[in-house]
């Protein structure tokens, strides 16, 4: 058996498994600046999108694909990234994920149609896929679940910070004659390389070594089924009817890939996603909550740019500041139950509060039309953030703290894997039903003011909008403005079942040993050897 060397990292820290305070925070360092990178690639866009698809003369429909592409493939291959974790390096997976993230960005950034940027926009989720989930990863084999909160802060500061930055960033660079939207994918080149950089300094954790067998059928079949289940939501209704014939063959199609996928992972020695993991009530519960997170808040937030500058009028840079009481409400919230987590070692209550915030804070934009007050609507943001700051990362918490330690990156790639595959289905179902809304109230709203209707005037709002008469202009931002308020509807709706599941949860004592500690001491075929 190979014995730990301590080239990298101080023996004792690596025969243990127990990484010094300072030895945290500096590999933390490089970790959080990747995380921090990835997410304001995906804020940034936001506040850009309208602009873009002005640019480059795109429709509603493809406005939803932008932000679709990136969550479909990061959602396809989480849990490739995750089961990998568990075999090979994490440190090397980490820079493999970030060099990924920056060539799509690069190649995002010089797209010329609509299509190419999709296209593009879906490797650079390849990369985020990566780094959502290995992320999480790494910081479970640093820190134990009892000593997390103390983290929680760092973390979800890097993560509010990039949320606010992502859409200031994003409207001032569109709002800069000489720098352009292309500048919103190119200024996260830069950064993603400071970070492999900074990880390939700062991140030493022993290597497990084990035999690698990775399921590559079962890989395929999985990624093959949900990429096509997820076309169909998101082309049903516009290209194809819902019922049609293109629509039952791909129903069909992924509903076969999935159930070979069941078949093979069953079989597998090495499964990407372990069927035992949901023998574990807490993961199958959190894992039904994910679902629902992911569905209200990707589903829901990312059209809330788009209503700010399309339903109100703002400018991009505008609209940045005005999602701030959302952030503000998320980072406070994060960091106080992280810290009351740690103190106390109880975190369900935690959760409870925070599905009754985040469906409350739905509930209360689901009452929003294009006149609310705008303070108002900031008093309804801060609660939805203060309920999603509670629930994102404690769901993670909840499953490191019950599953084996061999199977703790499988386990934290699956709910990451099922709250992207809920965002990634909110995106395009409640962009069919915005679409649906704004199509049906402009053609009323055309009808009342005795204009004849347009042919396609549900797709005249964004591409279109600056060229339309100020008048019918008008109309179509009433159109976006009372219609956004059913996506929160909705999004509050599916709410109530994270509430469900996450009240249905056991709690259980919070370990106190980190993932490289119960690695060294569980019976497991793993063997440590040097860090890397």
């Amino acid at each position: 058996m190979a014995s730990p060397t301590s080239s990298a990292a101080p023996v004792s820290a690596e025969e243990s498994g127990r990484m010094a305070h300072r030895q945290i925070l500096e590999a933390l360092s490089g970790l959080l600046l990747a995380m921090f990178t990835a997410f304001l690639s995906s804020t940034i866009v936001s506040n850009a999108l309208p602009t873009i698809i002005r640019d480059l003369h795109g429709s509603q429909s493809q406005y939803t694909w932008v932000i679709t592409a990136t969550l479909l493939t990061s959602t396809a291959s989480t849990p490739i990234w995750g089961k990998l974790a568990d075999l090979v390096s994490k440190k090397l997976l980490v820079q493999v994920a970030i060099a990924v993230f920056a060539a799509g960005s690069v190649l995002a950034g010089l797209a010329q149609s609509m299509e190419t940027l999709i296209a593009w926009r879906a490797v650079q989720g390849l990369g985020l896929g990566g780094l959502q989930s290995l992320v999480v990863i790494v910081i479970a084999a640093m820190i134990s679940p009892r000593e997390r909160g103390r983290y929680t802060g760092p973390i979800s500061v890097v993560m509010s910070v990039a949320t606010v930055a992502g859409p200031l960033l994003g409207g001032l660079i569109v709002d800069t004659s000489w720098l352009g939207w292309r500048w919103c994918f190119y200024v996260c080149v830069p950064l993603a390389v400071i970070s492999l950089a900074v990880v390939q300094r700062t991140l030493n954790l022993p290597v497990l070594k084990r035999p690698i067998k990775v399921d590559y059928l079962g890989a395929g079949l999985i990624a093959g089924g949900v990429s096509t289940l997820l076309i169909w939501v998101t082309l049903a209704g516009g290209s194809f009817g819902w019922g049609s014939g293109t629509s039952l063959l791909l129903v069909a199609l992924g509903v076969v890939l999935l159930a070979l996928a069941v078949l093979v992972e069953s079989r597998a020695k090495e499964p990407i996603i372990p069927l035992r993991l949901f023998r574990e009530r807490t993961t199958t519960l959190a894992t039904v909550a994910s679902i629902a997170v992911g569905t209200a808040l990707f589903g829901g937030a990312v059209f809330l740019g788009q209503y700010f500058q399309i339903a109100r009028g703002y400018s991009p840079t505008a609209a940045g500041l005005l999602i701030l009481p959302m952030i503000i409400g998320s980072m406070l919230s994060s960091t106080a139950s992280g810290l009351l987590i740690t103190k106390y070692g109880r975190w369900k209550g935690f959760l409870v509060a925070g599905a009754i915030a985040m469906t409350g804070g739905f509930g209360l934009l689901g009452t929003i039309d294009h006149t609310t007050n705008m303070v108002l609507l900031g008093v309804f943001l801060f609660v939805l953030g203060t309920g999603m700051g509670m629930t994102m990362q404690n769901l993670v918490l909840a499953v490191q703290n019950t599953v084996a330690v061999t199977d703790l990156g499988a386990a934290s790639s699956t709910v990451a894997f099922f709250r992207s595959l809920g965002g990634t289905v909110g995106v395009s179902v409640l962009g069919a039903v915005l679409a649906s809304q704004v199509s049906q109230r402009t053609t009323d709203g055309l009808g009342a003011a005795g204009i004849a209707v347009p042919p396609g005037s549900g797709e005249v709002g964004i591409g279109s909008l600056n060229e339309l008469p100020p008048v019918i202009g008008d109309i179509v931002r009433a159109a976006y403005g009372d219609g956004t308020a059913l996506i929160f509807l909705i999004a509050g709706a599916l709410s109530l079942i994270t509430l469900v599941a996450i009240v249905a949860i056991k709690e259980t004592p919070l370990q106190t040993r980190t993932g490289l500690e119960r690695a060294a001491t569980e019976d497991s075929p793993a063997e440590p050897v040097a860090a890397r």
